[in-house]
């Protein structure tokens, strides 16, 4: 934490000997020489008066801060999502042409009341426009540099969870030969004792550990293979309760878009809304959907909520979807959208994910 603040206290010093730095520059530029010719008996002797324009000084350097701050911490953070190049440029130079008009005028308005040439101080705000744009350009630096810096660390701090979770999935997992040959024997006995419902639940299992073990360890996987995992978690789901307790709408499109997607990142989501959106002796639904449109997925689920009948399950709950959501942050920064609705009658999941 004292690491933390004495960084804090190091850029904000910086930044204080900029603007003084700045401050000094433009001092020198608003500050006009005139040049004068006096006769004094029949010699022509020349004299340098200066003048200051101190207040213009400091609206400039007020308009320099706006544009620096305001295109390092907003505007770029804005327009970077756009896809049109021309129009990121276009944005920018125009926000910066505007507060270059702003200070000009500013500027003829301070001559008025001053001896100052208005041509002397139109040359003068050349020099001043080529400090703007300076400020704009290490603003520029400025922004995509502490981007770089943060995505750097969000990498590694991704790189840190998955080692962790591979280690404490190593740790837990028992041998996956052992697992998968004991579930082909109970899914002969099954099929031997003529138990169909019994023998699809098994081989559902089956293909939801396999797909746990060996396929999501990627860091991506086929949109496709997600749907048919997810098909199965609910199916598995259903068999705890009747027919008529769960009923389960799951929308996505027939032909499936060959998209990736981080894997697992669904599940949270409809294992809360099994846990907490059916109840036994009640007929609850369970409405799941996937879109994806030009890059973008759109993935919702809503379900009835009955957490405050199931209160001590709810004194437990939202471990997983505070997980999913730190797991969000790590996979798709600034490329995600979740949006969760939750009162007395239904909750309702929307995840947003730019694709691109």
């Amino acid at each position: 934490m004292q690491g933390i603040r004495k960084k804090h206290l190091l850029e904000i010093l910086l930044h204080l000997l900029f603007w003084v730095g700045i401050f000094y520059v433009e001092q020198n530029f608003s500050s006009l020489y005139q040049f004068l010719r006096k006769d004094i008996n029949g010699q022509f002797e020349q004299h340098i008066i200066l003048k200051s324009a101190y207040p213009i000084s400091i609206i400039t350097l007020g308009l320099s801060m706006t544009l620096f701050y305001t295109n390092a911490f907003w505007l770029l953070k804005t327009i970077v999502r756009y896809k049109n190049k021309i129009g990121r440029v276009v944005i920018v130079i125009g926000w910066m042409a505007f507060l270059i008009l702003t200070n000009y005028f500013s500027g003829l308005l301070f001559i008025r009341f001053t001896s100052i040439n208005a041509h002397e101080w139109r040359r003068f705000q050349f020099n001043i426009s080529l400090v703007f744009l300076f400020v704009l350009g290490l603003s520029t630096a400025y922004f995509f540099s502490k981007e770089w810096i943060k995505n750097e660390l969000l990498r590694k701090q991704l790189e840190a969870y998955q080692l962790t979770t591979e280690i404490k999935f190593l740790k837990s997992q028992i041998n996956p030969h052992f697992l998968f040959n004991t579930l082909n024997n109970l899914f002969s006995m099954a099929q031997e004792k003529g138990n169909d419902e019994l023998a699809d639940g098994i081989s559902k299992l089956s293909g939801m550990m396999r797909y746990m073990i060996y396929e999501s360890n990627a860091d991506t996987v086929p949109l496709k293979n997600e749907i048919e995992y997810i098909k199965s978690c609910v199916a598995l789901n259903k068999l705890r309760y009747a027919d008529e307790e769960a009923l389960v709408n799951f929308h996505y499109s027939e032909q499936v878009p060959a998209v990736f997607i981080a894997p697992m990142i669904f599940i949270p989501f409809i294992e809360n809304a099994f846990k907490h959106g059916v109840l036994i002796n009640d007929t609850s639904l369970i409405d799941i959907s996937i879109v994806v449109n030009d890059k973008a997925l759109l993935f919702t689920c809503e379900n009835k909520n009955y957490s405050f009948v199931k209160k001590m399950e709810n004194d437990k709950s939202g471990i997983g979807l505070e997980n999913v959501k730190r797991r969000l942050d790590l996979v798709y920064p600034g490329k995600h959208e979740l949006i969760i609705k939750n009162d007395e009658n239904l909750f309702h999941v929307e995840l947003k994910i730019d694709l691109s």
